[in-house]
């Protein structure tokens, strides 16, 4: 697997004109990067998964890896933008060649945003079956009814795909039947029955729950077969996982080198505290677990560019890259000690954003439960 020096060389350049001191004001603001997303477009970043025909860059899985794994690794937050990494996948395996031709140079080139996917619901959580958002077929209409959410993203996207029922679950033989996917565009239905409220949370993740009272989406909008909508976004969760593994991986790098740099520096009772194995050894764990996760994270993406099933691997990365980059997380505002709580230093706001992941895109217990059914053949527990 390519290593993407140049690539990663060029997001680090593209990140040092957003230091520190630009994510902190808008962390106090709870505001949206657009400074940020706009420069890694015009870069071509986050066009790196659109084949060339489409005004992309049509690179690989891990090239996108490599991004998003940098981006952390320099102290920014790719969460402002990485869904339209993976959810570019759902619409160019399953997509139409119209739906393609219609919206992908316009996303390559930054005209339209593709940041939104409408998934979760209060009453389902990880439960995806189990969601009660309705897609009512009208002739050459869907009109949809119901509410989504932790749809991250939604002020400030054109599109989303989004996930409804199109036939109620009692009518359905298996429970992953009767789900469909959709390209929703927001700029209509915003007029026309879509409500977008955001929700505070720890961090600053831009969130939002979603309000569908008769939103029209023409049938062509509709991503592949009607009803198979489960199997679609399922083939994009292990995309999801892996990038999210290497945001961790990233986030990781960045607190122990924080970290290592403050313990030379720091001098207390005329040494400094990097001398003492209270100090080593947290850090030098955390960074056994980091190389640990990256390496699985890299096998994931392998399996993932060879067409092989790579649930386990995925899941694995995910988990094991959340636990490697809060433990690094930890470790780092330990060896701070009091600066570690101060803003200036970007250690408490990385430590908010990063602690996400250990319950998003997937709880790490979904993924313990995941293992011992499909990996280890124990009983089902869910």
């Amino acid at each position: 697997m390519m290593e993407y020096d140049d690539i990663r060389a060029s997001v680090r350049k593209l990140c040092e004109e957003f230091p520190g001191e630009y994510w902190r004001k808008l962390d106090r603001d709870m505001a949206y990067p657009q400074g940020f997303v706009d420069a890694l477009t015009q870069s071509g970043f986050l066009a790196a998964l659109i084949p060339a025909e489409y005004g992309g860059s049509g690179l690989p899985l891990s090239a996108a890896a490599a991004i998003l794994e940098e981006i952390q690794a320099s102290g920014c937050n790719g969460a402002s933008c990485h869904a339209q990494m993976y959810v570019m996948g759902t619409v160019l395996r399953h997509g139409s060649e119209a739906q393609k031709q219609k919206y992908l140079p316009g996303v390559a080139s930054g005209a339209v945003r593709l940041q939104a996917f409408g998934v979760t619901e209060p009453g389902s959580g990880t439960d995806t079956t189990s969601i009660r958002t309705f897609a009512r077929r009208d002739g050459d209409r869907y009109f949809i009814n119901g509410q989504k959410i932790w749809t991250s993203r939604a002020e400030y996207s054109d599109l989303m795909v989004l996930l409804a029922r199109t036939t109620p679950r009692e009518e359905v033989l298996k429970r992953t039947d009767g789900l469909s996917v959709f390209i929703v565009d927001m700029r209509e239905a915003r007029k026309r029955g879509l409500t977008i409220r955001p929700i505070r949370t720890m961090m600053n993740h831009s969130t939002t729950e979603l309000f569908f009272d008769n939103v029209e989406v023409p049938a062509e909008n509709l991503i592949g077969e009607e009803g198979r909508g489960f199997r679609y976004i399922l083939s994009g969760m292990n995309a999801e996982r892996l990038l999210i593994a290497s945001e961790c991986v990233g986030d990781a790098k960045w607190f122990i080198a924080k970290a290592s740099a403050y313990a030379k520096e720091r001098k207390v009772f005329g040494r400094a505290i990097g001398q003492n194995q209270g100090i080593q050894f947290p850090l030098a764990k955390a960074y056994a677990n980091m190389r640990a996760a990256e390496l699985m994270v890299r096998e994931g993406l392998r399996k993932y560019e060879a067409g092989e099933d790579c649930g386990a691997e995925a899941n694995m990365a995910k988990m094991l890259a959340a636990d490697a980059s809060f433990e690094a997380a930890n470790a780092a505002i330990q060896t701070h000690g009091g600066f570690g709580f101060a803003e200036e230093f970007d250690i408490e706001r990385k430590f908010r954003e990063t602690r996400l992941y250990q319950v998003a895109p997937i709880s790490t217990n979904l993924i313990l439960s995941y293992l011992a059914e499909h990996v280890l053949g124990l009983p089902r527990s869910y």
